[in-house]
């Protein structure tokens, strides 16, 4: 027992952290980590100078929690793993309509380097979410941050402009266009060009849509859609299409990426396509696109709404449960795999674990 408290690694299985350099041993559990940076945060807001304090480096929280605490590297390292950035953060959200919660005080945090997914059963409220997060909805409670700045009430494409894009559960494109014209679209937010010059279409006008029109073939080829770049989307298959929305909302050249059921209705194929896509998406592609700083660097916060279980198994880093508009858990594929209130929630309240 005394072996387990004084070597942190030990004591990662558990969610126990040790202060290993203190007499006393002070023990810290990843709920108590997450407490006291929650408050380090509010407190943070309320300074005036809030926008630099908002996102501490993780130590500080620790600091904050046990001042003149000495902690040594193994303990550094195994708590610097679990500190990643916030980019995102929802806080007590609440939004109904009428007398039904789509969403009752729903927080969580959307970190970078990371996939987030949002499971739950149909109606818990996963695409009421995404639609607070991006501005179509507006809750009647709770506050949404992007990098520290409140976005809770600004309009969609305001929110567009400072990196957030989606996809839609329902497909959203214009279906008398081509595929290079709806991906196009999206690069309006991009364009600098006033209404006479972009009639003119002359010298830097003209300039600017070559470099845009490059930056659409180039997602295009990453999709590989090119057979089907100027074929009508209207026309084109159900899987095509959901190809195209996606390549749409990476044309936006977001920070954050927001995926609703992108994989619905697809076959087995067509599902493995936009799986490896995600991912790509998420690394960077590094030289191999040069050009298009989305594919060249990678969205490095993405949150998957997903109902394929394989697949949200797969690829997140971690994944949040939301039923009936609460969040019943959140933590590691691994750790919801075996939660009894996941299972409770798809499966009913008798089910067994």
């Amino acid at each position: 027992m005394d072996a387990e408290r004084n070597d942190p690694a030990a004591n990662l299985n558990t969610g126990v952290t040790t202060a290993t350099d203190t007499p006393e041993g002070v023990m810290l559990s990843h709920e108590s980590i997450n407490a006291a940076l929650h408050t380090v945060i509010l407190h943070a807001r309320s300074n005036e100078n809030h926008r630099a304090l908002c996102f501490l480096p993780f130590n500080h929280v620790l600091q904050t929690m046990a001042p003149g605490v000495s902690w040594n590297t193994k303990d550094w390292k195994l708590l610097m793993a679990t500190g990643k950035n916030v980019k995102l953060q929802i806080d007590q959200i609440v939004l109904s309509f009428g007398g039904v919660f789509a969403l009752n005080k729903v927080s969580l945090d959307v970190r970078e380097n990371e996939i987030l997914a949002i499971i739950g059963p149909n109606g818990a409220g996963k695409t009421a979410l995404l639609n607070c997060i991006n501005g179509f909805y507006k809750p009647q409670e709770g506050e949404i941050y992007l990098d520290g700045k409140k976005i809770t009430r600004i309009r969609p494409d305001k929110l567009t402009k400072l990196g957030i894009a989606r996809t839609f559960q329902n497909i959203e494109l214009f279906t008398g266009l081509n595929t290079q014209d709806n991906i196009m679209a999206s690069r309006h937010v991009r364009m600098k060009q006033n209404f006479i010059a972009g009639a003119l279409y002359f010298g830097w006008a003209l300039s600017e849509e070559i470099k845009h029109r490059q930056a659409v073939e180039e997602i295009i080829d990453f999709l590989e859609m090119a057979p089907m770049r100027k074929k009508v989307v209207g026309v084109l298959p159900y899987g095509m299409q959901k190809r195209i929305e996606l390549g749409r909302a990476l044309a936006l050249e977001p920070q954050v990426l927001l995926l609703d059921e992108p994989m619905a209705g697809m076959n087995l194929e067509e599902k493995e396509d936009i799986a490896r896509f995600i991912l790509d998406i998420f690394e960077g592609q590094g030289d191999t696109y040069p050009d298009t700083p989305v594919l060249r660097d990678g969205i490095r916060s993405i949150v998957l709404v997903e109902h394929d279980m394989g697949v949200v198994m797969d690829i997140a880093d971690r994944i949040v449960v939301l039923d009936f508009g609460r969040k019943i858990a959140e933590g590691t594929p691994a750790e919801i795999k075996t939660n009894p209130e996941v299972i409770r929630a798809y499966l009913g309240k008798d089910a067994t674990v």
